[in-house]
Parts: C-alpha cells; structure tokens; sequence
C-alpha cells in the first residue's frame, strides 16, 4: 500500500478513517452509505444490461439499463440511510424528498453512473457525489461539506473530501475500501489536457488556448469519461481539463450540481481550480438542477490561463 508522498505504516479502512476526521458521526455514515452503494452499482457495471432502458432522463437523453439500474441503487441507500433529508439525482426530473425534517440531516446531489456509454466498449466510468447540510441542494458549491467520486476502472477506487484535504481508498479482494493515497495535491501547472467537446464548434479564444497548450508540450489524454479524465489528472497531479461553450452549446455539456461542483470542490481541496471562464465553479449559483456551464479545471496557473485567453488578456 502507498500514499503520497511516503507510504502508510498501516491498512487503514474508510470507516476508521472518517472517524479520525473530526466530523459528524451522521457524516461518516452518509459518505459509509454511498461507499456499500458503489459495491452494488461495480457489480451491475460488470454483470448487467448493457441496453437501452427505454426512456429518457430530464434532458432528453436516452437512459441506459445501467443508467437506471445504478440510479435506484444509489437513491435506495441513501433513502433508508437515516441522515439524507433531500435527493437529486441526473435520472431524476426534480428533488426527492426524504424528511422534512432536516435536522442533522444531509442532501445529496449525484451522477450514479457518469459516463455509462463507455461500458460496453470496457473504459472507466464513476459516480460523482455533491454533499450539503441541511434541505438545499440549488446553493453555490463552495457551501458543500463534502465531495466524492468512485472510479470503476481496473481497480475500483474512492476519493473524497471534507474539506480537509484529499484521500483515495481502493477496493480490495475483499470489497472494503483502504487508504492508498493521502492529501493528494496538484502542482501548479502540468503537462496533460483533456478536451472535451467537438473542436470545430470551439470559439477563437479556447482554439488559441489549445494551440498555447499544444505548443508548450502538453499531451492530449481524453477518454470520454468526466470522472476518469479527472482522476488522471489528479493522481498524476497536474494537468487540465475542459469543456468549453461550443457552437449551439453556449453552456457547454456538463451539469453544475451533479458533476462539476464535486469535482470543484475536490481538485479545489487538492490545490487546483476550476472556473467557468469567468468565475470559480464553486461560486456559481445554481438556478436549477439542469444547469450546465463550461468548465476548465486542473492545475492552478492552467486553469487561469485559460482565463486569459478567454478574457482577451493574452
């Protein structure tokens, strides 16, 4: 087993871990609830229907089998956790409500299975979890309390935050997360790019920014996959990935709630930064739960270069 930068002296399972964190027991059991989820959700990822489930989510897009399946797993278990008063899920058309009484209670905004296209064709996928105390999911990120993502890749890997740093657990034979990784941070600029989106649709400014991030050696490393590009980017500690406005596309593709303000908060967490362009993603208020906007996030001085050239300044 290996951390960053030395290695861990002992295993160290999830649970242990959170509580050593200093936070909330009714925390601990949430981000506990999510971590069992996700041994349910691998297991359809390598069993399951790989079909179209015949319908579509709340933006027209066609569900896949896995899509839904994923998603009833992950609302059952937070449902019956006993700390989550308000769910909102990408396959859900508004807020599910568990309580109305929020006291002590969290509410959780997720992705149960970004990335699902890609599994028929064996890539990495993930689940992205936003975490906010009390009943209101549509507030700015930064007053999230925690953020996770879980890699579904060769090794099924978590990585999480609450607010006091970054940390990956990897699964092992025996389906129990232990610690790998700890307080995980980005270099201030890297050498990899992962660009989301049809090229041709890019406005000047992002084709300048490219051409910048081409000429000075970066590598273009994209999958496909939100949750494994960013992962990529934070395990190696450096690199940026974006996804601009496009052409017909103004708010570019990906969700606010669901997918970029868990991953803001992370990479934030790890040193980097991610903006839209103009502000931080974790400062955007959300206006509802199909807001997207264009993201760029990574290393700290790629991320504000790319602002730069965006604001017409380089």
């Amino acid at each position: 087993m290996f951390s960053q930068p030395g290695k861990t002296k002992f295993q160290v399972d999830l649970r242990q871990h959170l509580r050593d964190q200093n936070i909330s027991g009714n925390l601990v059991h949430l981000i506990c609830e999510v971590a069992e989820a996700s041994k349910y959700v691998i297991n359809a990822v390598r069993t399951g229907d790989l079909g179209v489930a015949g319908t579509s989510n709340l933006y027209g897009e066609e569900q896949l089998a896995l899509d839904v399946l994923s998603d009833r797993i992950m609302r059952k278990r937070l449902q019956h956790s006993g700390v989550v008063c308000n769910i909102a899920s990408e396959e859900m058309e508004e807020i599910f409500q568990v309580t109305s009484n929020p006291q002590g209670m969290f509410s959780v905004a997720y992705d149960p299975l970004d990335g699902s296209s890609l599994v028929d064709v064996n890539l990495a996928v993930g689940t992205i979890v936003g975490i906010y105390q009390g009943q209101d999911l549509l507030q700015p990120g930064r007053k999230m309390v925690g953020a996770m993502y879980i890699l579904y890749g060769p090794r099924v890997s978590l990585v999480y935050s609450v607010g006091k740093g970054v940390y990956e657990f990897t699964m092992n034979q025996l389906m129990e997360y232990t610690l790998t990784r700890e307080q995980i941070q980005m270099k201030p600029c890297g050498d990899i790019y992962s660009p989301g989106g049809l090229r041709k649709k890019y406005n000047e400014s992002n084709e300048r920014f490219i051409r910048y991030l081409e000429e000075k050696g970066s590598k273009l490393r994209y999958s496909g996959g939100f949750v494994p590009d960013i992962n990529q980017i934070l395990m190696k500690g450096k690199g940026l990935f974006m996804y601009p406005a496009l052409d017909g596309s103004p708010n570019g593709k990906l969700r606010l709630l669901f997918e970029l303000n868990p991953m803001a908060f992370l990479l934030e967490q790890a040193g980097g930064a991610a903006t839209n362009g103009e502000i931080p993603i974790l400062d955007i208020e959300p206006e509802g739960l199909d807001q997207r906007c264009p993201v760029y996030i990574g290393c700290r001085e790629d991320v504000s270069k790319a602002g730069e050239f965006l604001n017409g300044t380089c």
